[in-house]
């Protein structure tokens, strides 16, 4: 085994413990992998960063702007009033019409963001039938994730181990050539999700605004009274912020709310001042010398000029980039977190040096134009109340039939996903269906990175021959079963990665070993190749192993163990008829 070889491994192994430990964010660690195989040499800097120019990222990147101009048309949210019509009949009208929906767009268009879409639209739901959202949101991501399985553009990880196959020498997948393998697992897993989940999903009827109804009771005024030992002090010099963490939300002086607060803003005698603060220090600060708690009633939202909104950190925020404090989030939004519920715990306390992470939901007091400010930039997506949209149609007919003639021409084979997906992102800003910025914003830079970082993986694999000593050990390991046997196992060892790591990581990774295992086995290598797309996509068991389970995480109130319960007997059975499935539509000879 050659040093670049065992180089190789430790890195890999150093992005793992990375990945699975979360200490950076995915992006991030998938930067650091690449910079440490340049660092060390195993690969230039031109191999080290050709992940950018990969074609596989730049499909990608284009599929965002396409979406993007999809979605920005309205045309999709214009439904929303017939969805929540037809789902507000029954429970199982609503779960069946969801996960279609979800499943169908899914298909064509990004799966985070078809979720993102119809989040707000089945809580609107939940509220107004008194539906649990622990019994949709699950299904809603699951649903979601089947349908991103159909098409070579319904995820990243179809395209990733598409072009990875291409630049091997081998044929790249058709837009529609394994659609019906997928389809065949989608309706055992719809089957599982109508027939089963319900019976497994948390069936408490939480209210939907309990977290609102639980910040509210860390709301209180203030006086700031003659002999104040805080007055005439800049805030951030308070011995009420630094001694004791208060937040400060408003302040009325002169009979007026200050519009503007920041950390020099003065504290004046006589100033009413709105806080968030816990019980337990609020009795602690009822002793302080000159501040006076006006009142004992419970705080009512009525009386300040903001409203509190319930909003969701999606994949590729920039607010995953540091702590509300780092990013001066107060005085660049012009709204106060109230609460934030992270990985099931709910924090009212120091949230300003709370790093926030993807999934998360956050408690805003604010204006309705503060939170729009925040949706548009696509910060959050907004889940207290939908909002419907109205249908530009000067944008909406050119935008479909641009996103029509991307996939019928790459399913046509008139070209390669690449120059479609290319040729209709630059159509969509040639006719100003998109400004140059929207598509700027509209590509999830996040991911972008994510995936050319991952991509130094398999590029270092294949380059010290690791990528054929792994398959080679397999294939002696394994080599006295039949091909099903060592497809299914692949399969298994695939979904389980996925599930600590990032599926793209995943396929990075297993993609160069496949290719490598069929040649060795002197069989086919697309059964391998299908197999690692399909594990990679269809991720059940936790709510970090795909972005749109962790979407649904905290607006379904769900637990860690939910997602093991409702997702691992759905990954058992996928598994178990992929194994079957796969070769019946991709033969091994």
């Amino acid at each position: 085994m050659g040093s670049d070889l065992i180089i190789t491994i430790v890195i890999i192994c150093i992005g793992i413990v990375l990945f699975i430990k979360d200490y950076f964010s995915i992006d991030t660690t998938s930067i650091i992998i690449m910079a440490l195989f340049i660092v060390a040499g195993v690969l230039s800097p031109k191999e080290g960063f050709s992940g950018f120019n990969h074609p596989a990222t730049i499909t990608l990147g284009c599929m965002f702007v396409v979406s993007a101009a999809v979605f920005n048309s309205g045309i999709l949210g214009g439904l929303s009033d017939r969805i929540i019509k037809l789902a507000k009949i029954h429970y199982s009208i609503a779960l069946i019409t969801f996960c279609l929906i979800a499943g169908m767009f899914s298909a064509f268009v990004n799966d985070s963001a078809v979720v993102a879409l119809l989040l707000p639209i089945a809580l609107t739901v939940c509220r107004e039938t008194k539906i649990a959202p622990g019994m949709l949101l699950i299904p809603i991501s699951f649903s979601a994730l089947f349908g991103g399985t159909c098409t070579l553009i319904g995820t990243s990880t179809n395209i990733l181990v598409s072009s990875y196959a291409q630049e091997y020498g081998l044929e790249g997948f058709g837009m529609f050539e394994f659609s019906l393998a997928a389809l065949c697992l989608a309706t055992i897993g719809f089957a599982y999700i109508f027939f089963v989940a319900p019976l497994l999903l948390p069936k408490q009827k939480k209210e939907q605004d309990v977290l609102t109804k639980e910040a509210q009771k860390y709301i209180t005024e203030l006086l700031v009274e003659k002999d104040c030992l805080d007055s005439n002090k800049p805030l951030h010099m308070s011995k009420l912020v630094n001694d004791y963490n208060v937040q400060i939300l408003d302040i009325s002086r002169d009979r007026f709310n200050k519009k503007s607060i920041g950390p020099e803003t003065f504290i004046l005698e006589g100033d009413v001042m709105k806080v968030l603060v816990p019980p337990k220090t609020l009795n602690a600060i009822r002793d302080i010398k000159g501040y006076r708690v006006t009142g004992d009633k419970r705080f009512d939202k009525s009386e300040l000029e903001k409203n509190i909104y319930e909003v969701i950190v999606p994949f590729g925020s920039r607010l995953t980039e540091g702590s509300l404090r780092s990013l001066n989030f107060r005085r660049q939004y012009n709204g106060s977190v109230l609460a934030i519920r992270q990985r099931g715990e709910i924090l009212y306390e120091k949230l300003a040096d709370v790093n926030l992470m993807e999934g998360d939901m956050l408690l805003i007091l604010g204006t309705e134009a503060d939170v729009d400010t925040l949706v548009e930039q696509g910060l959050v997506v907004a889940l207290s109340e939908y909002k419907h949209a109205k249908v530009n149609y000067k944008k909406a007919i050119p935008a479909i039939i641009i996103a029509i003639g991307v996939v019928l021409a790459a399913s046509l084979n008139l070209t390669s996903i690449l120059i479609s997906s290319m040729v209709g992102a630059l159509l969509l800003v040639a006719t100003s269906t998109l400004k140059p910025k929207e598509a700027y914003e509209a590509v999830e830079w996040k991911v972008i990175f994510m995936m050319a970082g991952v991509l130094s993986m398999g590029t270092a694999l294949e380059k010290t021959g690791g990528a054929e000593k792994i398959a080679q050990f397999i294939e002696q390991t394994l080599g006295n079963y039949h091909a099903q046997v060592t497809l299914s196992i692949l399969y298994l060892v695939t979904f389980l990665s996925t599930n600590v790591l990032s599926s793209k990581a995943t396929a990075a990774l297993m993609t160069p070993i496949v290719i490598s295992l069929a040649s060795a086995m002197e069989i086919s290598e697309r059964p391998f190749l299908v197999a690692v797309m399909f594990a990679c996509s269809l991720t059940f068991m936790t709510p970090v192993s795909y972005p749109t389970n962790t979407m649904v995480y905290a607006p379904g109130n769900y637990k860690f163990n939910d997602f093991l319960r409702v997702g691992t007997p759905l990954n058992i059975v996928i598994w178990i008829a992929a194994t079957f499935v796969i070769p019946y539509f991709f033969p091994f000879q």
